[in-house]
């Protein structure tokens, strides 16, 4: 019996291209690990600074150490010199001194930013050193397209404990007054439906899902400012870009999985998966 191989046809055209600068995650829910995996999966092609390693898993962070700003900075500049990029987007950070040189050399390019102001993993472990803050404030929001920071975020960096959607409201001028053009207010931490807030100060959009029965929602933060940057890559208007984000995101949720013995990782290629049968529900 003759096989015959067929030859895939080649694809030339180049895909729009999206740097993270952000640490890694060595369970593969968050970090640079779900921030390559969402770029993927929505059609852009993913590089990687990396400013920290993390020993992490589903029952929280072990460790973490963060790297040179020798390293980061090599790392920025061989991909952007060359390479080339569409949009960035930022996440772990660390220290003080890394959101500082990475605020510079964002400040040099050429490209759309979304800031992911991280500070504490899913788990209430610290990301970013108390002392990093103002530098956050400063330097690094800024020269942001789009900031999306979680509630947590919202009080480490302006004091405002957000209860209800008034409060993001007053969080989104807060954090607006930093520089930032446009904010998300990620509001999952609130009862009720998945809403955030979109705004520049003048238009509002208001981004609402159902809440779905799943524990499993470690990386959602890399993930929507990951596929944020994804959209302002593949020419999207902010709230475009964010809105579409935003329904990557809640199917990414539902669809999330349990994995050790902890929270388990959103599935970040949940549109490439068989449909579930009518009534069985996310995984759990």
């Amino acid at each position: 019996m003759t096989i015959r191989l067929l030859r895939m046809p080649i694809r030339t055209a180049v895909p729009p291209r999206v740097l993270t600068v952000a640490g890694s995650d060595s369970g593969g829910g968050a970090g640079i690990q779900a921030d390559l995996k969402t770029m993927l999966a929505l059609g852009v092609h993913g590089m990687s600074v990396l400013t920290a390693v993390t020993a992490q898993n589903s029952l929280g962070v072990q460790g973490a150490w963060e790297l040179p700003v020798e390293a980061v900075r090599a790392q920025y500049r061989s991909v952007v010199d060359d390479i080339g990029v569409q949009a960035v987007k930022t996440g772990m950070l660390a220290s003080a001194v890394l959101v500082e040189t990475v605020a510079e050399l964002l400040a040099g390019t050429d490209a759309p930013v979304v800031v992911d102001p991280v500070g504490v993993s899913k788990h209430g472990d610290a990301l970013l050193a108390a002392e990093a803050l103002d530098s956050v404030r400063t330097k690094l929001l800024p020269v942001a397209t789009v900031a999306t920071p979680n509630l947590d975020e919202v009080a480490q960096l302006t004091g405002v404990t957000v209860t209800d959607e008034s409060g993001m409201r007053r969080a989104a001028e807060e954090i607006l007054s930093f520089g930032p053009r446009w904010v998300v207010i990620k509001g999952g931490h609130l009862p009720g439906e998945a809403v955030d807030l979109l705004t520049d100060g003048s238009a509002e959009h208001w981004l609402r899902a159902p809440r779905y029965d799943n524990r499993h929602t470690h990386g959602t933060g890399c993930t929507l400012a990951s596929a944020i940057a994804s959209g302002l890559a593949l020419g999207k208007d902010v709230p475009t870009a964010v809105r579409d984000a935003k329904t990557y995101v809640t199917g990414a949720i539902e669809a999330g999985f349990p994995l050790g013995g902890g929270i388990g990782p959103v599935d970040h290629g949940w549109e490439t998966r068989p449909a579930r049968s009518p009534g069985t529900g996310p995984a759990v």
